[in-house]
This record gives structure tokens, C-alpha cells and sequence, in this order.
């Protein structure tokens, strides 16, 4: 028989349970935030690899990224990779982000203009930088989503707009910087009124797969333009695509510098973007021309790797041919995660990765050898992204005369 129990005990048996109960809740949510916080720093140490301002890498180890991305994305924030985030549109990766935000140069007393909202999360790394920060989105539904978050999560000084990033905000201009994370093929009319004598613009410029990150100086009203590197963003829509002069991608895939010839400075080579531990080297002995692409990492996980974007038809192709000079030098792949070599993904019009394939991987060291692939091509595919070099592989690896070829039917035959 079960014996009864008083009113004022089943009172203090529910109140024990539910004491339990918050007590595990308040743990879990304590681990998960004790889990992204870890995630946060190990990623402050990769992107301090190449960012050096201790102000911008103390907003990166604060900023929650995981908080600006879909929920489906989440377990992917704090990898340095872009990520979609709906509407055709991607959140940058993290050492872009950090990157363009220590090229920009934030003081305490600026008002920045954004062109190209997003998510949030690049207005969410200036905003302790700045006095004040006004970002425009031209996608309706990520404008108010971004809003909504930036005020939830209390960056008082974010201003979001709705419309189209090409007009500016001419109501809150001047403005001391201006910062681009769109792409088009010339810096808007409005943007260089706007931007205040003596100011900075950050904004990519050029084709749609193949752009330069400029920096743009305004002096006495006229613009001194830098060219930072190679980088790919998602095309400025609105006005800018009506004034675009190639309006639409044929869906042929063109590899550019894939010789490696043509660089920016020294080392950097053009049409190639997200470069880590990555130069340009020459050697008269190159299978194409003197120079070729150079990798080298010395700690096991870490990245040594260098990205072209160009456009992909996957109803037009069925497949994919490459081809590349390799040479390895002492090249060890450790665990099981490592790689070394041709790193493919194919994405389709909204930017979600639809599928990936890998060529390789290469170790050991030997001479110069001439290799070659096919990849099918998945139908929904409207983009494809090469990447080449040591992805988290120890050793130096040299890639050179790089091909990309696209079949309309499957070629058949040996490749190896």
C-alpha cells in the first residue's frame, strides 16, 4: 500500500523537484555557454594568425556568432567559413570579418555607414568600436531580423535601414568610414557624396566572381584607391545590378591566375582569396612560366589554404575536369581529419553547399607532377568553390598551372 502523503508534503516534494529541475537547467545553460565561449577563443587564436589589433580581437572573443547565424548553422559558427543565412545571402567568415573591421581602422568618436546588413554580425563587431553605426539591408526580411537581434542583444548604438544600400543614408551623412560587404562593379555615386573629406571606405569591387577589396581614401574630394586583395562577396544588388555591365553568369567555369603569375605586392596572388600561409614563389623550373602558388604549415590542424569562386551551371554540365602541377616537400597528413591538395564544393543559387569533393592528398616529398580529376556536377549547382593546400597537413606543398574544364555529358576514360 502506498502510503499517503500530507498536503504540505506534496508541496515539498513538487518544490524539490523543481528546485532539480533549474538546477540542471541552469547547468546545461551554464556548459553551453561555457562551450561557446571556448569555441570564441580558439578562434580569436586563428584569426590572430593574421589580425593584430588587440581591440578587434577582444570584440571577436566577445561577439557571439552563433547568435547571427540560422539554427541549422549553429554548430558551424565559430568555424572561419562562410555561412547562408537565407535570401541568397552569407554571413562572411569570421577572419574576413576581423580582417575588414582592422583594415577600417574604427576610432572611438566615428559614425560608420554599413551597406549590407546581413545577419548583423559585422555591425555587431563595430558597434563597441564606434560611436555610432547605420547599416542598410536591402532583403527585407534579414533587415528586421537583424534589427530585432541587435536591439535583443542591446547594441544601442546600431541603426538598421531597409532599402537599397546603393543610396546611401544620405539623412545621417557624413560619415567618417563606410564599409562595403557587397560587391559591385564600381563604387556608388551616393557612397563617395556621402563619405566624409578625409574618410575610408572598405568595399570590394569588380565582377561578379572576380573582385578586389579596395581601400578608398577621400582627400580634398578626390579618392585614392588601394588595392587590399583578391575576395569574393555576394553581388550588390538593387541599382548597382541595373548599372552592372556583365548582368548574368553563363555558368562556365573560368579558372583566373591559375598560373599564378599575376600578383598583388609581393606574394599575393590575384583572383585568389582567403590566403593563409599561402605566397606567391618563383622558381625557373615551374611547369608554367617562373611562379607558382606556395604553402607551408608547421602546426598540425592549422590551415594553409588559398579560394576561387566562379560560377557553375549544374544543369547545363554534368561534370567537372581539373588538372594541376603538384609538388610536396616533406608533407604529413596526421589525423584522420587532415588533408592536403584540391578541396571542391558546389553550392546552389541560395549559396547552401549542396555537396564536396576532394583530390588528393599528397604527402611525402617528391618533384614536380602533373595530375588529373572529373567531379560530377550536382543539377542544383549554380557556384563552385577550388580550394588548394594543407588543410591542417604538415609540410609545404606547391601548386602550379591549375585547369578547370566543364562537360556537358560524362567524358569516359581513365583520369586519375
Amino acid at each position: 500500500m502506498v502510503p499517503k502523503l500530507s498536503c504540505a508534503r506534496w508541496h515539498a516534494v513538487v518544490a524539490m523537484f523543481l528546485l532539480l529541475g533549474l538546477i540542471l537547467c541552469r547547468t546545461g545553460v551554464a556548459e553551453e555557454a561555457d562551450h561557446w565561449r571556448r569555441a570564441r577563443e580558439q578562434l580569436t587564436r586563428i584569426i590572430s594568425q593574421g589580425v593584430k589589433d588587440p581591440r578587434v580581437l577582444a570584440v571577436v572573443s566577445k561577439t557571439e556568432r552563433h547568435l547571427f547565424v540560422p539554427e541549422s548553422q549553429r554548430k558551424n559558427a565559430y568555424f572561419d567559413m562562410s555561412l547562408p543565412i537565407g535570401g541568397g545571402v552569407t554571413i562572411s567568415p569570421p577572419y574576413v570579418v576581423a580582417f575588414m573591421t582592422e583594415q577600417l581602422r574604427p576610432q572611438p568618436t566615428d559614425r560608420v555607414l554599413e551597406i549590407g546588413t546581413g545577419s548583423g554580425y559585422q555591425a555587431a563587431m563595430l558597434s563597441p568600436l564606434v560611436s555610432e553605426v547605420y547599416t542598410i539591408e536591402i532583403v527585407e526580411d534579414l533587415g528586421r531580423q537583424a534589427a530585432e537581434r541587435l536591439k535583443r542583444l542591446a547594441y544601442d548604438n546600431v541603426r538598421v535601414k531597409v532599402g537599397d544600400g546603393f543610396q546611401g543614408w544620405p539623412e545621417h551623412a557624413p560619415f567618417d568610414k563606410i564599409i562595403v560587404t557587397c560587391s559591385p562593379e564600381k563604387i556608388p555615386e551616393p557612397l563617395i557624396a556621402q563619405l566624409k573629406d578625409g574618410g575610408t571606405m572598405l568595399i570590394p569591387l569588380g565582377k561578379r566572381f572576380e573582385q578586389s577589396l579596395c581601400l578608398v581614401t577621400k582627400r580634398d574630394g578626390k579618392l585614392k584607391r588601394e588595392v587590399l586583395e583578391s575576395t569574393f562577396f555576394v553581388p550588390m544588388t538593387g541599382r548597382a545590378e541595373v548599372l552592372r555591365h556583365q548582368k548574368q553568369d553563363d555558368g562556365v567555369p573560368i579558372v583566373v591566375n591559375g598560373g599564378f603569375e599575376q600578383h598583388i605586392g609581393q606574394g599575393t596572388p590575384m583572383g585568389w582569396y582567403n590566403l593563409r600561409q599561402a605566397t606567391v614563389a618563383s622558381d625557373s623550373g615551374a611547369p608554367e612560366g617562373k611562379a607558382y602558388l606556395h604553402f607551408e604549415n608547421k602546426t598540425p590542424g592549422r590551415l594553409a589554404v588559398a579560394l576561387q569562386a566562379m560560377g557553375l551551371d549544374g544543369r547545363r554540365f554534368k561534370e567537372i575536369e581539373i588538372s594541376v602541377a603538384v609538388r610536396p616537400a616533406n608533407v604529413m597528413l596526421g589525423d584522420k581529419e587532415s588533408y592536403s591538395g584540391v578541396a571542391v564544393r558546389f553550392y546552389d543559387e541560395q549559396r547552401a553547399r549542396v555537396s564536396a569533393a576532394r583530390f588528393g592528398p599528397w604527402s611525402g616529398s617528391a618533384s614536380w607532377s602533373e595530375h588529373g580529376t572529373r567531379f560530377r556536377v550536382p543539377p542544383e549547382t549554380r557556384l563552385v568553390v577550388i580550394g588548394l593546400g594543407l588543410f591542417g597537413a604538415t609540410g609545404e606543398l606547391a601548386f602550379d598551372s591549375l585547369q578547370v574544364k566543364a562537360n556537358q555529358t560524362v567524358v569516359k576514360g581513365p583520369f586519375d
